[in-house]
């Protein structure tokens, strides 16, 4: 159905991050905006009116996680990156039935949904379990089944099955196009470059989106840097880049790197606090944006972040490339509060989601006021009140979300799905792989 939303501020996520008081976004039978703006100049509409306390704002874009590892969350937290995948994670996934993708990725769906994430980029196996459980919670969600290299897999046999699928579905489906098929090839260190080429060119042939680990951890591509120079050079020799491409982490690059991320539009998924807790480094956020890198914001798996709010990440970036910088306003509240809505949807190569703006779904999260975070109300300058929601507010006073016009959490809660119920499934379900 049509309706209206009323906030005293409405945050549209435009290329300004302006601020709209008095403001109004309508939504039509669709569940798409069709008008987002101040109220006084709203067109007349006979839609029932939803009047809403604090601050309307687009539902957030986390460009890269692997969230049914709720599973998994905790196991071997205090290792570096490659230990803790080749000792803790892949033996532990090795256990995994199909049915318990679903069951994390649930608890994952509705974690995010809970902090305002409506849009989430996955890369993990049994892709039609995890979009299962998606559509069960009612986010929106771009899986990418991976292709790896490991024993007992076979990456012909993984890349035939995505083709199956994109071939049957297509790339998007589901009320709202809550679903987008892609590929995920894990890495350059995981796959041979006959992998990555053949990979490339289905995916360009289906004009699907590509999610990739790039120089994650400084030692994991040394062969890679030796002979081909960089990842990104190779991508580029192989195809890769030509197509629609979203690199994940993405931090050992150097100046030429970048520069090949911006002549071939790869997005950029920045993880900076899974690459903290893994002391992977900090990436270079402010030499990519200069150079024209659409960067995202993701939280990466909730067993390496450990969490799937991405409000943290907005908080963590922007501390990050000041000390990496020495600039304090290297990376404003403004310019993170973009990362993660527009900027996300860009990395993704997606002109639907992360802004509030005539055409797009409506994807709508409400903050209410009631936290100490907004103890001087909203009669405060526009950016002290935006830097109260990014500083200080984060993720505590989500209290309503909306994906395609459809409320998905009220008051908090998921309205689609028991949470405690889902809890109790992945306390089962872990207990099992820990044994």
């Amino acid at each position: 159905m049509q309706r209206r939303f009323h906030a005293p501020v409405v945050l549209p996520a435009d290329a300004s991050c302006s601020l709209l008081r008095d403001a109004v976004v309508d939504v039509d039978a669709d569940g798409r905006i069709s008008y987002c703006g101040p109220a006084a100049t709203a067109p007349e509409s006979a839609a029932p009116v939803t009047t809403l306390t604090g601050i309307l704002l687009p539902g957030l874009v986390n460009t890269h996680a692997h969230s049914p590892m709720t599973l998994l969350r905790g196991m071997g937290g205090d290792l570096p990156l490659l230990p803790w995948l080749n000792e803790i994670i892949w033996p532990a996934e090795a256990k995994l039935r199909p049915e318990d993708v679903r069951t994390g990725m649930l608890l994952g769906s509705v974690e995010m949904l809970r902090h305002g994430v409506t849009t989430s980029a996955e890369m993990y196996f049994e892709g039609e379990q995890l979009v299962d459980a998606v559509l069960t919670t009612g986010g929106r969600v771009l899986v990418a089944p991976p292709v790896m290299e490991l024993p007992g897999l076979d990456w012909r046999a993984q890349l035939a099955g995505i083709e199956r699928w994109i071939d049957t579905d297509g790339l998007r489906f589901g009320h709202g196009d809550r679903v987008e098929l892609g590929y995920g090839p894990h890495s350059a260190y995981m796959l041979s470059a006959e992998a990555l080429r053949a990979t490339a060119e289905s995916a360009a042939s289906r004009g699907a989106l590509i999610q990739i680990h790039v120089a994650e951890a400084a030692l994991e591509d040394t062969a890679v840097r030796e002979s081909h120079g960089s990842v990104p050079a190779l991508l580029k020799e192989l195809g890769m880049l030509d197509g629609r491409v979203l690199a994940a982490h993405s931090i050992h690059l150097s100046d030429s790197d970048i520069a090949l991320f911006a002549a071939h539009g790869v997005g950029m998924a920045h993880c900076p606090g899974s690459n903290a807790k893994l002391a992977s480094g900090i990436a270079r956020i402010k030499d990519l944006r200069a150079a024209g890198v659409a960067v995202g914001l993701g939280t990466d798996g909730p067993a390496s972040n450990d969490d799937l709010d991405l409000w943290e990440e907005l908080q963590l970036a922007a501390m990050f490339a000041r000390l990496a910088t020495g600039d304090s306003t290297v990376l404003t509240a403004a310019d993170v509060f973009l990362l993660a809505t527009r900027g996300g949807a860009s990395a993704l190569g997606r002109d639907d989601i992360g802004a509030l703006e005539a055409g797009r779904w409506a994807d709508l999260v409400h903050i209410d006021l009631d936290d100490p975070a907004f103890a001087c109300g909203l009669d405060v300058p526009d950016v002290q009140l935006l830097s109260n929601l990014v500083w200080a507010a984060g993720s505590r006073r989500v209290r309503d979300v909306w994906v395609a016009g459809e409320q998905v959490v009220a008051e908090g809660e998921s309205v689609k799905v028991d949470r405690a119920k889902v809890q109790a499934g992945v306390a089962e379900t872990a207990a099992r792989l820990r044994a």
